[in-house]
């Protein structure tokens, strides 16, 4: 019998106004950090709601529909992109707030404007990009998602940025985990845009993120890795019997042709990668809930002060993931035909950055007389935001113009 609402979670349950049964640990609308800009706040909407529907109605939303996921956008229409990636992720990191008395908004709202920050071309054109701007401080997704709602989109007349709440930023910012002190993952320098951003707004860089931002940098990892076997196989870069020796993944292959043995190809696909996502988010919630229990969590304080992350899968199934991760590097990201794609965006990225410094003239005027200035890191940086901010197809679109066609 299913569990009622009064059920579902223990005595360190609540309702909040909105409808949310939420744990004792989860974040709470009504006792947000707020906003760095004073606002009046929704009458029918949480704080979290209210970021989401920012998140939603902002350009940057809308051009992660012709941004890369791993192929280039005219590579085909069933590949994932930044746009559909985002919304699985979004629908993964529900369930699991869901299931774990976490707040679902909040965690939705992060997942759906995590990637903001990538450039066109995937991780090829972070990597050029992140080249050119070496010498002006580097490029990063991560602290560009933070420039991008925090100062490129300009939809506000009072503020820069969309304004969002100390939590959703928080999140955005630690989606890797804490950034500075003993439990930062690297001793890489922070990048400058959220450095001289904590300055004025202290994100706490040093502790882990809430358990909503835990969770949605966790069905990130799940969507993105379940997918790119999905569209991996389609594209033929490996096939079925390639993924055998995986450790559950090739497990649940074989379940899946042991259970309905010969259906249609894609049938079969879906059905089995949809079944390894629910070993994955089982494993997620059987993890944690593990963890919270043991730990004692009471509170959103007590998942901060946490000295490793709340959210977080078996040992069993982390190494299952590795093996995943490592077998898409060396098949997938690495394979000959996305190798000849990605050096050409690099190409491409290469050679409109270097367009728009030599001549800035050629920006859009809004950003042209930013650019325009004689302190070459600053007009470098304006560029990078400008050509971050790119689709795929715009980018190839302004390459073609410029230098010769059919690059790629």
């Amino acid at each position: 019998m299913p569990l009622n609402k009064t059920q579902r979670y223990t005595k360190d349950s609540k309702t909040d106004l909105y409808g949310q049964i939420l744990a004792d640990y989860a974040c709470d609308p009504d006792k947000s950090r707020g906003r760095l800009f004073i606002e009046n706040e929704s009458s029918y909407r949480s704080v979290f709601q209210r970021d989401r529907d920012r998140i939603i109605h902002c350009s940057a939303f809308r051009r992660l529909k012709h941004k890369t996921q791993v192929f280039v956008y005219h590579e085909g229409d069933y590949y994932r992109t930044r746009l559909t990636h985002s919304l699985e992720v979004a629908q993964i990191a529900r369930t699991v707030s869901r299931a774990l008395g976490l707040n679902e908004d909040l965690a939705e709202a992060l997942a759906l404007a995590h990637d903001f920050g990538h450039t066109p071309f995937g991780h090829a054109g972070e990597e050029a990009l992140d080249s050119l701007m070496k010498p002006f401080g580097g490029f990063d997704h991560n602290a560009q998602t933070l420039r991008i709602v925090t100062k490129l989109e300009r939809r506000y007349p009072k503020f820069d940025g969309l304004n969002l709440s100390w939590e959703t930023l928080e999140g955005l910012v630690k989606h890797n985990g804490p950034l500075t002190g003993s439990l930062a993952r690297t001793n890489k320098l922070i990048p400058g845009a959220i450095s001289d951003y904590v300055l004025e707004h202290d994100l706490e860089l040093g502790t882990f993120a809430s358990g909503e931002a835990q969770v949605a940098a966790l069905a990130d990892d799940i969507a993105y890795n379940c997918h790119d076997i999905d569209d991996g196989l389609r594209a033929g870069l490996f096939d079925i019997s390639d993924l055998n020796e995986l450790p559950m993944v090739g497990e649940a292959f074989t379940r899946m042709s042991d259970l309905y043995g010969k259906i249609e190809r894609p049938r079969f696909i879906h059905v089995t990668i949809s079944h390894i996502i629910g070993l994955m988010v089982e494993d997620l919630l059987s993890e944690t809930r593990n963890k919270i229990s043991k730990n004692k969590i009471k509170s959103v304080d007590d998942v901060r002060e946490l000295k490793f992350p709340l959210v977080c899968f078996s040992e069993d199934l982390y190494e299952s993931d590795q093996a995943l991760k490592r077998f898409l590097l060396e098949r997938m990201y690495r394979h000959k035909k996305v190798n000849k794609m990605t050096s050409r965006a690099r190409r491409v990225i290469k050679d409109v950055f270097s367009l728009l410094f030599d001549s800035p003239e050629h920006l859009p005027h809004e950003w042209r007389d930013r650019a325009e200035v004689s302190d070459d890191s600053i007009k470098a940086r304006i560029i990078a935001d400008y050509i971050a901010g790119m689709t795929d197809r715009y980018a190839l679109n302004m390459h073609q113009q410029f230098f010769d066609p059919g690059v790629l």
